[in-house]
C-alpha cells in the first residue's frame, strides 16, 4: 500500500498557506559547532594565567608596548615603514631579489678598457652629485648597482663611463627620490662640463634600462640596515650613520662588489658597534659578515688616509653624527677590530680519575663504592650440595655459574678481596671446590 503521509506533507508544502522562507539579506547563518573539551581547557588555562598575572607585569608589559609603538610613530614620521606582521615575508623577497640582481666581478674583470682603479674616480663624482641634489640614501647604492649590472653585460669605452654613471643615477633618482629632486637633464650636462649632449643621457637611459631589462627592485645595503636597526633592538643614531660611512666605503673597491647588501649592511654594523663601544650580536655573524668586518679594518688600519676627500667631508657634518671625523681618529690612533670567540656553552663537569670521595664512609662500605665506574648489577652464583643438578638447568640458568676466572668487576683496587666481602659460600668452599663443581656429571661418571 502507498504511503500517503509523505506525499500529503509534500504537497502541504507547496501550498500557498505556506509559503517558502526568503532568503535572509545578511547571508546564511551556520550553527556554532560545539567546542571540544580539549579547546575549552585550553581557553580556560589561558585565562587564569592572564589572571594569574601580577599587577605589576602588566604594568610592565602595557609600558614595554607603548615605549614600541612610539619607536614605531617615530620610525613613520621619517619615513620608515616597519610591518611586524610582514616582516619575515618581506625578508625573504629581500634575499631572494638580492641574488637575482647582483653583478659578477669575473665579467667586470674582462672589460678591456676599464680597470678596477678606475672606479674610486666614478664613485667620488657620483658621491658628490648625490650630496648636491640631496637625494636619499638608498638612491646610491641603486645608482653603482645598475652601473655593476651594466658593466658586467656591455663593454663600455673610458669616454663613455662617466656617462654610463650620470644615466644610473637619473634612473635611481626617478624611481626612489620625489620628482622635485629628480636632476634634469640640462643639470646633468652642466656638472658634467658639457662633455656630452643632452641626446647622449636620453639615449644611455634607455639602454641601460634595456640591458637590465627594467629590473630595478634592487634591495640596497641601506634598506637592509634600516631593517636591522630597528630589529631588535633599535640602534642610536650615532651607530647608524658610523655604519652608513663605512658601507659608503665599500662602494669604491672591488673586494667588497662580490658581497651581497645584506652581509655588507651586517658587517658594517658589526663594526660600527664595535666603535662605538656596544655590545656584539654574536650569535647573529656569520663568516661573510666577518669577512666584510677584516676587509674594512684592514684598509681603514692601511689607508685611512686615502680615504676619498668628498666622503669624510660630507659624514663630517653634524646631522651625520661627526661619523667620518670619529672614524678616522679611532685607526689613526692605532685602534683595530678584536675579533673574540663565541664562549662556549657550559657542559656537564666529568669527574676526575683522581677525585676524593666526599661522601662520609661507613664502617660497611665496600670496595666497590670506591670505584670509578658505574657498578654492574651483581649476581649471585648458584650453588647446589647436589653436583648433578646441573643437568637439569636450561641456558639462562647458566649465567649464575661463576665462570673460571672469577674476579668482581667493580673491585679494582685489590685483587684478593677481604673474605667479610665475599659471599658466604664462596668463602666455604674455596676457589678450587668451585672450580671442581663446574665439571658436567658424566665426565665425573666415566
Amino acid at each position: 500500500m502507498k504511503d500517503t503521509s509523505t506525499s500529503s506533507s509534500r504537497q502541504s508544502r507547496n501550498n500557498p498557506l505556506y509559503p517558502k522562507k526568503r532568503p535572509s539579506p545578511h547571508g546564511i547563518t551556520k550553527s556554532r559547532k560545539s567546542q571540544s573539551p580539549l579547546t575549552l581547557s585550553v581557553v580556560a588555562a589561558a585565562a587564569a594565567a592572564a589572571s594569574r598575572r601580577s599587577p605589576r607585569a602588566a604594568k610592565m608589559e602595557s609600558v614595554l608596548q607603548r615605549r614600541r609603538e612610539l619607536q614605531l610613530a617615530a620610525l613613520r614620521r621619517e619615513g620608515i615603514l616597519l610591518e611586524d606582521e610582514y616582516r619575515e615575508e618581506i625578508r625573504y623577497y629581500m634575499h631572494e631579489m638580492e641574488r637575482y640582481t647582483m653583478g659578477t666581478t669575473s665579467s667586470m674583470d674582462q672589460q678591456p678598457e676599464i680597470k678596477w682603479h678606475m672606479r674610486p674616480c666614478l664613485v667620488e663624482f657620483l658621491v658628490e652629485l648625490h650630496f648636491t641634489f640631496r637625494l636619499r640614501p638608498e638612491t646610491l647604492y641603486l645608482t653603482l648597482n645598475i652601473v655593476d649590472r651594466y658593466v658586467s653585460r656591455r663593454i663600455v669605452y673610458i669616454k663613455h663611463y662617466q656617462l654610463v654613471g650620470c644615466a644610473a643615477l637619473w634612473i635611481a633618482a626617478k624611481f626612489e627620490d620625489a620628482k622635485e629632486r629628480v636632476p634634469t637633464v640640462q643639470e646633468l650636462v652642466h656638472y658634467c662640463r658639457d662633455t656630452y649632449d643632452e641626446s647622449a643621457f636620453i639615449q644611455m637611459e634607455g639602454h641601460v634600462l634595456a640591458t637590465i631589462q627594467w629590473t630595478l627592485g634592487h634591495p640596497t645595503a641601506e634598506a637592509w640596515l634600516r631593517m636591522m636597526c630597528c630589529v631588535p633592538c633599535i640602534e642610536e643614531a650615532k651607530v647608524q650613520h658610523v655604519a652608513r660611512f663605512l658601507m659608503e666605503i665599500t662602494l669604491f673597491y672591488r673586494e667588497f662588489v662580490k658581497f651581497p647588501p645584506s652581509v655588507i649592511a651586517f658587517g658594517a654594523l658589526t663594526l660600527a658597534r664595535f666603535l662605538c663601544g656596544k655590545g656584539r650580536r654574536m650569535f647573529e655573524e656569520t663568516e661573510e659578515c666577518l669577512e666584510i668586518v677584516e676587509h674594512l679594518d684592514n684598509r681603514l688600519a692601511k689607508h685611512v688616509n686615502d680615504l676619498s676627500e668628498t666622503l669624510i667631508k660630507k659624514y663630517s657634518y653634524a646631522f651625520y653624527s661627526k661619523a667620518a671625523t670619529f672614524v678616522v681618529q679611532y685607526y689613526l690612533q692605532g685602534g683595530r677590530f678584536v675579533r673574540q670567540a663565541i664562549p662556549p656553552l657550559p657542559m656537564t663537569p666529568v669527574r676526575a680519575s683522581n677525585s676524593v670521595v666526599g661522601t662520609p664512609m661507613s664502617a660497611t662500605t665496600t670496595a666497590s663504592d670506591l670505584s670509578e665506574d658505574m657498578p654492574i648489577t651483581p649476581t649471585s652464583p648458584y650453588f647446589s650440595s647436589d653436583p648433578f643438578s646441573s643437568s637439569v638447568m636450561s641456558e639462562d640458568d647458566k649465567e649464575n655459574f661463576s665462570s673460571p676466572r672469577f674476579e668482581p668487576v667493580a673491585n679494582k683496587q685489590s685483587s684478593d678481596p677481604p673474605e667479610q666481602f665475599l659471599p658466604h659460600d664462596f668463602v666455604t668452599f674455596g676457589r678450587q671446590t668451585l672450580h671442581n663443581l663446574n665439571v658436567s656429571p658424566r665426565a665425573m661418571v666415566s
